[in-house]
């Protein structure tokens, strides 16, 4: 038997003899995960390794933000704010993985970069299906994206009922509605398929929630999980488009948007502008 401080012996109640079925890589499915790694530069360039990882654990964080959100949405509609929130906490720590991301992605110099940038054509994360539907669950509807899809798509028809679905802010508005609280009637019946619209008598219903937090709690504490989720999504855009300045400077996207300047452009979208807007009227 070894001894030493750099040899353990494994304890008896460890399996070895697990079926592939059961066992680590089977259950997490990583014979699939670890083969989707498929460089296209001949011979491949070392850097593309890093590009394809960064943007395949996007997706798979992506996927998981736009579950929880979903889950966020029933509760609401179940009148389980408490819930809701405890999902949201989740839904920013996700972001956060995804914000710490963009560090590793810019260790990837300019010149490292050209040297596989053509292999991957117009494939861009502007088409990333999930994105658009992490959008559209937060409120930024537009019904031009659908085009990316085709027709027939599975991509299509997720993307098209959550267009013509409520946000999880048209859900919580309805959820205050149904409190007592003083919405507007053109914020919970309208065309879901439409982008909210400011609306100033609304911002004096949250006032109201802010001004007396006591009695308004659970609303009051679900109105500032959507802040921290909208001011994560910010910060995410922002350091985005400081990764891609750093990387392609103000060439084009490779989608064929502006590149960097499409990207300053978004930062001025908002999910939740009465929420942003209350602070200034406290």
């Amino acid at each position: 038997m070894k001894e030493g401080n750099n040899f353990r012996n494994l304890e008896k109640g460890i399996k070895l003899d697990v079926d592939l079925r059961d066992n680590y890589g089977g259950y997490l499915r990583l014979d699939q995960i670890l083969s989707a790694q498929v460089p296209l530069s001949s011979p491949p360039h070392h850097d593309e390794m890093l590009f394809i990882i960064q943007h395949q654990v996007s997706e798979l964080w992506l996927k998981l933000i736009v579950h929880e959100i979903k889950a966020a949405i029933k509760n609401i509609e179940a009148e389980q704010l408490d819930i809701a929130s405890k999902i949201l906490a989740r839904v920013k720590q996700v972001q956060r993985q995804l914000f710490e991301q963009w560090g590793v992605l810019e260790t990837l110099t300019p010149s490292e970069y050209v040297q596989f940038r053509d292999v991957f054509g117009s494939a861009s994360g502007f088409q990333s299906v999930q994105y658009r539907m992490l959008e559209f669950l937060l409120g930024n509807k537009n019904s031009d994206m659908l085009k990316m899809f085709p027709e027939d798509s599975a991509s299509r028809q997720d993307l098209n009922e959550i267009l013509n679905s409520p946000s999880i802010y048209d859900v919580f508005l309805q959820h205050l509605h149904k409190c007592g609280y003083a919405i507007p009637e053109e914020c919970i019946n309208r065309e879901w398929a439409e982008p909210h619209k400011f609306n100033d008598d609304l911002v004096a219903t949250f006032v109201d929630i802010y001004k007396h937090t006591e009695k308004n709690w659970d609303a009051y504490a679900l109105c500032e999980q959507l802040v921290d989720v909208e001011q994560s999504f910010q910060m995410w855009r922002f350091r985005h488009m400081k990764t891609v300045e750093r990387i392609i400077g103000f060439k084009r996207g490779s989608g064929g948007s502006s590149g960097v300047s499409f990207l300053k452009k978004a930062l001025d979208l908002t999910f939740f502008p009465e929420l942003l807007d209350v602070r200034t009227n406290l």
